[in-house]
């Protein structure tokens, strides 16, 4: 039996059970990741749908993928191209029975997917649950609409009655198995971005990939053992270290929640178990009730009433988003964390509140916009955290009580002596 791996938001060695049961039920294995040409170009709002910074994060992470794969004796063939183009071909090359793949629910994955499926229609097909800690199959709701619209009932629920699942791991396969094909990866020329380098200021100074994603755990949990302090930390705003940063892995799935959460365990057990070291789980639980919320809502969360269907009256208004979008805004605390995105990639939990808290709610502008510009640009962009997030603070998501951040007072909590703002935006403005 031949079994083929469709690597899409899973890209990693450890704790994959596509891979896993791949390679557990086939002879010869091999893995595919297809660089969606959709994926790279411009929106229906001017702007990329894939910037540089997400981009270069996943050539890194594919590569390294690679790597660990062709240290089981795994080939991985990466293509820029569609994957309804490329996939049945080499289907039919490599006489393929199984395709494995994690499974996805959001419209744009599900359509590829779909003719994906469609063009091959005599393979079996085998999906797999793989990026939440609390695996679909254990959650105590029937179907899901019985999953909870508040987060604190769905948080204490699953904390009482499910056990987070042991992570798998795979043996090398036979040199046997490893394929005389080799592709080459594209650059960031190939999908039409031109080289370049992070400032020295980035809060987010790292390489996608799977190791790098163990590296950090090993540097935040062991290392400086930062884990121990990080809920009193992760409301920063400047240096690596103020929280845990895992969340580009997770997103593209260099790593899952599950390693995260067994790390942290044994962290408890070994170094300190306190408030701090259970708000990472806290965070991974939120992340879970995002793709929870998405799995029971669907499309909704896509709307603009949201899954509350609620109106408001929203503009779209093209020189509030340059004026949003470039740090013009009469708020240095919003355009600090603007400029900061630009230039990085990356921006502060704290400050993505706040600047979509502005966005939404005091320039009433279409926050559909604001979350496809953070699609855009975000090293860890994960599609159901997004929109979750977004809809959160638009009013229209898991929060009845609409919200409004007064963004004077936040900069004044949370860079008190200016030295963010000071950081990003140009010195005499303080």
């Amino acid at each position: 039996m031949n079994g083929l791996i469709w690597f899409r938001n899973d890209l990693r060695t450890i704790d994959n059970h596509s891979l896993y049961n791949a390679c557990r039920e086939n002879e010869k294995v091999i893995g595919i990741y297809c660089l969606d040409p959709r994926h790279f170009e411009t929106t229906q709002y001017g702007f990329k749908k894939t910037e540089k910074f997400r981009t270069q994060f996943l050539l890194e992470t594919v590569t390294e993928l690679q790597q660990n794969l062709a240290n089981k004796n795994i080939t991985l063939l990466i293509y820029l191209g569609y994957p309804e183009q490329i996939i049945p071909k080499v289907i039919a090359q490599y006489q393929i029975d199984t395709i494995y793949h994690q499974t996805e629910w959001t419209t744009e994955e599900i359509e590829v997917a779909t003719e994906v499926q469609n063009s091959i229609p005599t393979v079996d097909w085998k999906t797999h649950y793989d990026q939440f800690l609390f695996h679909p199959d254990d959650v105590p709701y029937e179907d899901w609409e019985k999953i909870p619209e508040v987060f604190t009932e769905f948080r204490k629920q699953l904390e009482k009655k499910i056990r987070v699942r042991p992570t798998v791991a795979i043996t090398a396969k036979p040199i046997s198995n490893v394929i005389e094909e080799k592709t080459d990866i594209p650059t960031l020329d190939d999908l039409g971005f031109e080289p370049f380098e992070q400032p020295h200021t980035t809060a987010f100074p790292f390489k996608g990939g799977e190791n790098q994603a163990h590296n950090r755990i090993q540097d935040y949990f062991w290392d400086t053992k930062k884990l121990a302090v990080y809920k009193k930390t992760r409301n920063g705003l400047v240096g690596k270290d103020y929280s845990s940063k895992l969340s580009a892995w997770l997103a593209n799935g260099s790593i899952s929640a599950r390693t995260i959460y067994w790390e942290v365990q044994e962290f408890e057990k070994k170094v300190i178990k306190n408030e701090d070291t259970y708000w990472l789980i806290f965070e991974l639980i939120w992340r879970d009730y995002f793709k929870y919320i998405s799995l029971k809502h669907g499309n909704k969360i896509f709307q603009l009433n949201g899954i509350l269907q609620k109106e408001y009256h929203w503009n779209q208004n093209t020189k509030a988003f340059h004026q949003w979008t470039n740090g013009n805004t009469r708020e240095h605390f919003v355009n600090a964390n603007m400029i900061e995105l630009q230039k990085t990639g990356w921006m502060s939990n704290r400050g993505r509140q706040n600047v979509a808290s502005f966005w939404a709610k005091e320039w009433e502008q279409d926050w559909r916009i604001g979350a496809a510009y953070f699609e855009s640009m975000l090293i860890d962009y994960d599609v159901h955290s997004n929109y979750g997030n977004w809809m959160y603070n638009a009013g229209v998501g898991n929060d009845p009580r609409d919200r409004k951040f007064n963004i004077k007072r936040q900069a004044e909590l949370y860079d008190a002596n200016g030295k963010f703002q000071k950081m990003w935006l140009t010195p005499e403005l303080f």
